[in-house]
């Protein structure tokens, strides 16, 4: 049996949004139904959409980063009830028995992660998103967004907030107190980076293509913003980071970048250039340096990374839009013209 419920679709590659309505599972004993209130627009949304990354399934309705309100649970559900506020990130399920899923690295599951959105589900359909009214979650997958942050500033904290979090714990963890860190870009993600490099006690350095969003950088907590255009900033800064994550998708002078760590530095990616990325090996054995990966984070640590930003008041900068907005909202994400995260608010599909 299913519910519908309304939702924005993708009918193609090169289409735009369609209202239409959603097919949702009937709650089985530990599912948690949600009533979405917002739902964030990652980049990644519009890579899938648009076809950017392989085949996509459509008609697609994308989201993962969801904060909303329960609205009903199954008998055998423990952590939640109905009117609590929860959020859905990018994953929906997994096996829950592998070495991964019991070490909290659902993401990781050896048996099959279920994402979001244009995936596999367990029962054979494909995962539909957030830009939707209601969605039906198994409770290990649900999350509880803390009082102290509002649902639409807390929304995109589901997929950029732990995308960042996650590296940020654990090399600086690795790197110790006062810890030297570049975040590198100034978008939906890297401005996540700030606020938490910084809640997190870090010496924060920004460095993007150019000074536009100076200002903002420092009131994240940057003590200092470099323009990654200006051949001086690599003279100036050789040797000063402890950690750098890279937060862009975009093609990198791995030399250059590797040249501002210190020895035993960490250099960190969470976006995904479009082409490979030549590794050289001189710049990593010259100063036993590391070229990592990361991503996103298992349900336990984005608990972890919601309750982090409760206490310290770290929320997305967001720009509010409607369900008609989304096509232009996609076009302004492209043309890095949003500051710094776009959020649907859900009740306005269909109105």
């Amino acid at each position: 049996m299913t519910t519908t419920t309304p939702a924005l679709a993708m009918p193609s590659a090169d289409g735009r949004f369609e209202t239409t309505t959603v097919e949702r599972r009937d709650l089985r004993a530990d599912d948690v139904s949600i009533d979405i209130k917002f739902a964030g627009i990652c980049h990644s949304d519009i890579h899938t959409v648009r076809g950017e990354w392989g085949d996509t399934s459509y008609p697609l309705t994308p989201g993962h980063e969801i904060a909303g309100v329960v609205s009903e649970v199954g008998p055998e559900v423990t952590k939640f009830k109905v009117g609590d506020r929860v959020g859905v990130g990018c994953m929906v399920d997994s096996c829950g028995e592998c070495a991964q899923c019991k070490a909290g690295h659902e993401n990781f599951c050896e048996k099959k992660t279920v994402f979001t959105y244009g995936d596999t589900d367990v029962d054979g359909t494909t995962t539909q998103g957030g830009y939707s009214q209601q969605v039906v979650v198994t409770e290990r997958f649900v999350v509880r967004i803390p009082d102290g942050l509002d649902l639409d500033k807390a929304a995109p904290l589901l997929c950029a907030g732990i995308t960042l979090y996650t590296p940020l714990k654990r090399w600086l963890d690795h790197a110790g107190p006062d810890a030297k860190v570049a975040i590198v870009g100034m978008g939906g993600l890297g401005h996540m980076g700030v606020k938490i490099a910084s809640a997190m006690g870090a010496d924060v350095t920004v460095l993007s293509q150019g000074l536009s969003k100076e200002e903002d950088g420092r009131r994240f907590g940057a003590r200092d913003y470099r323009a990654t255009s200006d051949a001086k900033t690599f003279e100036d800064l050789a040797g000063t980071f402890d950690v750098i994550i890279s937060t862009i998708s975009a093609d990198l002078d791995l030399p250059q970048y590797l040249s501002l760590l210190k020895p035993f530095g960490t250099f960190v990616t969470v976006g995904l250039p479009p082409s490979p990325q030549q590794l050289p090996f001189g710049a990593l054995i010259n100063g036993d340096k590391t070229v990592a990966g990361s991503n996103i984070g298992g349900i336990a640590l984005t608990q972890e990374m919601l309750d982090f930003c409760a206490e310290h008041g770290i929320t997305a900068e967001i720009e509010t839009i409607s369900a008609d907005q989304v096509d232009e909202a996609y076009d302004r994400v492209v043309k890095s013209d949003v500051r710094y995260r776009f959020v649907i608010d859900t009740a306005t599909i269909g109105a």
